[in-house]
């Protein structure tokens, strides 16, 4: 059965208590359960003489797509095989939830899901991450979208091979949603979207509580891993031919504070780029509010960590941004980038900003207009604000007219598309390395790669060229993408 007590839905199986020979640790328990749903799946297949499939589709950010490899990976360990066609046996959808269109978008597949499944009845549908750990939107599934057959959150995402057999074993609804995590699991199996380029979670939740973010309350408090846990995985990753490494956390800049034995997130960078063979180094998601002296001359210092920071701003009003609880101030932020521009002068600063926060007024907006002007950032993700049911923002009854909110949000966009055209076009005629990450999607005379700034290039080539880093001329420059010439 499942529980809903205080709006709260956790599912805990029977067949756990039956059953003597299941390990109590972690990750033992889960490829015990892989093994056991690895048999279901093997005897089917041999029922019905095709292979079972899978599809995982991914909405949101670079976490939820982390969260994905490791799904993909627990699957395919318990026997299926991927399909690139949401038409499969079996389709898990890993939700984000960050703005209401990112809803939106979730219920609309679903209900594509629903014609396929009235054609299959083999096939199960899965919906996990951000979104299940809104009670709100599990009591919504489980009224209007009752074909959905297994929920849940982001605290136990490790979890699908055992959730996956007591649906298979019990063939009912499992909504298995955790008010918190129990701790970081680590040695899943995973199967990586590019060979040569990975994300790394260095730690997991929030305690931020900016007043309109919903993060905190559905990825829960900050967990930090062990740098040696870091480091190990990232030197196997390297074995096996990864050549760029994303580290991820929701602030990495407060990485390592809830160790036992405190670890700085620019003392990990240092360690990170002491490993041999790796030559790559991203991060994201840096915080303003703690962005140390120490890393910045740690970013300086270490030769593999890529000329490019994203450092969101969210308005340039020092009264919003103390009503967004951001513990920063427009001329702190500004002392940041001119700290960073001192110590590393080509770096490429994008950022993200939001209008219409709930009380903008015109005079708030021209404070976020300055501090465009006067950081020119290379580029900026722009958001309309999208109000989130249980943050402090949403309550807010002084809700900003849409007309204005889109003419203030047109302003700022045709703003930040005119640096970033203008940044762009002073490399060209410059030879920069590219790593090469796959074949152009409109033209596959043509390869794709990235600058260390991260901007796009685009060069003659095929997919031998891809995990490759090349040095490249850029010949032209279009927009925010050049057109290269690898130099021999």
């Amino acid at each position: 059965m499942d529980r809903s007590e205080n709006n709260k839905y956790e599912y805990k199986g029977s067949l756990s208590a039956a059953d003597t020979d299941i390990p109590v640790t972690e990750p033992d328990r889960q490829y015990f359960f892989m093994d056991k749903v690895k048999k279901l799946t093997e005897k089917r297949v041999q029922e019905l003489g095709r292979p079972l499939t899978f599809h995982v589709t991914t909405f949101g950010c670079q976490m939820n797509a982390r969260d994905s490899e490791k799904l993909r990976g627990i699957l395919l360990k318990c026997g299926y095989t991927e399909s690139e066609s949401e038409d499969a046996d079996l389709v898990l959808y890993n939700t984000c939830t960050v703005r209401e269109n990112a809803d939106n978008k979730v219920f609309g597949r679903l209900g594509v899901l629903h014609g396929y499944k009235k054609k299959n009845k083999e096939m199960m549908i899965g919906l996990c991450g951000c979104m299940a750990q809104e009670s709100q939107v599990v009591e919504k599934l489980r009224k209007s979208y009752p074909f959905v057959d297994i929920i849940f959150g982001t605290h136990n995402v490790y979890m699908l091979a055992e959730i996956l057999y007591e649906r298979l074993s019990e063939h009912r609804k499992i909504i298995d949603v955790r008010e918190k995590a129990d701790g970081i699991v680590e040695n899943l199996p995973l199967e990586r979207k590019y060979s040569f380029k990975s994300g790394i979670n260095i730690m997991f939740g929030c305690n931020n509580f900016c007043s309109y973010c919903i993060v905190p309350y559905v990825r829960g408090r900050e967990r930090s891993r062990e740098p040696e846990a870091i480091v190990c995985e990232i030197k196997k990753l390297v074995a096996d031919g990864v050549k760029e490494v994303m580290l991820l956390g929701q602030n990495v800049n407060s990485y390592g504070k809830t160790l036992d034995h405190p670890v700085s997130f620019a003392d990990l960078l240092r360690m990170v780029n002491e490993i041999d063979g790796l030559e790559r180094i991203r991060f994201m998601t840096s915080h303003p509010k703690d962005l140390s002296d120490d890393l910045i001359d740690a970013m300086a210092e270490c030769d593999k960590v890529c000329n490019h920071l994203h450092l969101p701003l969210q308005s340039g009003s020092d009264r919003l941004l103390a009503d967004m609880n951001r513990h920063y101030t427009k001329e702190k932020y500004l002392s940041i980038v001119d700290k960073i521009r001192n110590k590393i002068p080509d770096i490429a600063l994008t950022t993200d900003i939001i209008v219409g926060y709930p009380g903008e007024t015109d005079e708030d907006f021209e404070e976020t207009m300055d501090v465009v002007n006067r950081v020119r950032y290379d580029s900026a993700f722009t958001f309309i604000y999208s109000k989130r049911s249980g943050t402090p923002a949403a309550r807010r009854d002084d809700q900003v007219p849409e007309d204005v909110v889109k003419a203030r949000f047109d302003r700022l966009l045709t703003t930040v598309r005119s640096i970033g055209e203008e940044k762009a076009k002073a490399l060209t005629g410059k030879t920069l390395p590219v790593l090469v990450e796959e074949v152009n999607r409109q033209d596959p005379s043509l390869v794709t790669g990235r600058l260390t700034n991260n901007s796009v290039v685009h060069l003659k080539g095929d997919k031998s060229l891809i995990g490759q880093i090349l040095d490249v001329h850029l010949d032209e420059c279009s927009g925010f993408y050049y057109y290269g010439t690898p130099v021999r």
